[in-house]
């Protein structure tokens, strides 16, 4: 029987990416969006009679408690995310990332497998190497009502939680805020990047290796359910400047390093994926390949401000 699946926030960077990978995988898929950012994302999905689309939005219970029934897996991706974006109105960051996500708790039939999205910026800035046990030290608006969500994604017993590390790397809903995106984005159009906590250690994944967790996740749900994993690799701990250097072996363009800001997360930490990794996930993609990805499609794409979060 053909597995049927529900992804909140399917038309955004991650689910427009995943929901392909899944058609393909022969899963029925029914997005629910608001199309906050539009719905480039999600064309290229209609050619399937496999796929279906809702626009509705996770604050919207009576329409997704509805939506969500008859599907076999939730997938929650629906967000405001990154600092920057939450604090823009704090407000809505907290009602999206916490109570939406009581919401799709909530309308869970109790047999239905839910995956959520989650982030390392739940760790905060920790003196040590994060593991799934590590304690959580949200500094951000972002960090805080993720890790919310996360404690009330928990609390269902068939859930699992991916905290994935920063994401880069080509999606047709493009961003220009993750941070490898953007320093190759700068350097390709300015020949110049300006970094500033340049020996934070931050861990890195590509969004192509992300789809592919979730795609994991629904193929081993029972080994993995009731679980927290951190995912990506323990091979992409890099530090700031660390990315900067490899994006100017590529692109010769200048590096000024400076303290003219700051990270609201304080994301400066090394993390330990030897638990997702011990059941038979393990990313692909390095960071040099995503940068390369990235400098080959910036000329062919129009830039504006609805590719930054």
């Amino acid at each position: 029987m053909v597995k049927k699946v529900f992804i909140t926030g399917g038309a955004g960077y991650i689910g427009s990416v995943l929901t392909p990978l899944l058609l393909e995988a022969g899963y029925k898929v029914t997005v629910y969006d608001n199309l906050m950012y539009g719905g480039d994302g999600i064309v290229h999905n209609f050619y399937s009679s496999n796929f279906d689309f809702i626009k509705g939005d996770i604050l919207d219970k009576e329409l997704l408690h509805q939506s969500m029934k008859g599907h076999d897996v939730i997938i929650h991706l629906a967000a405001i995310v990154g600092y920057t974006a939450c604090r823009k109105d704090e407000q809505r960051a907290y009602n999206v990332n916490h109570i939406g996500t009581i919401n799709v708790v909530e309308g869970l039939n109790g047999t239905q497998f839910l995956l959520y999205g989650s982030t390392g910026s739940n760790y905060g800035s920790l003196g040590e190497v994060c593991t799934e046990e590590s304690p959580l030290n949200p500094l951000s608006i972002y960090g805080k009502s993720k890790t919310l969500g996360e404690k009330e994604v928990m609390k269902y017993r068939n859930s699992t939680a991916f905290r994935f590390a920063t994401a880069f790397g080509v999606s047709p809903r493009l961003r220009l805020d993750l941070l490898i995106n953007d320093l190759s984005y700068s350097a390709w159009t300015q020949k110049y990047i300006a970094v500033y906590e340049s020996h934070f250690m931050r861990t890195f994944i590509h969004v192509r290796d992300i789809t592919k967790a979730f795609k994991f996740a629904i193929e081993n749900c029972d080994e993995m359910k009731g679980e927290v994993y951190n995912v990506g690799s323990n091979s992409m701990n890099y530090s700031k400047g660390d990315v900067c250097k490899l994006i100017q072996e590529k692109t010769g363009c200048y590096v000024h390093y400076a303290d003219f800001d700051g990270d609201a997360d304080k994301r400066d930490y090394v993390v330990s994926y030897d638990k997702i990794k011990k059941i038979g996930y393990d990313t692909k993609i390095t960071v040099e390949q995503g940068i390369d990805e990235l400098l080959r499609v910036f000329p062919v794409i129009k830039i504006d401000n609805k590719y930054r979060n």
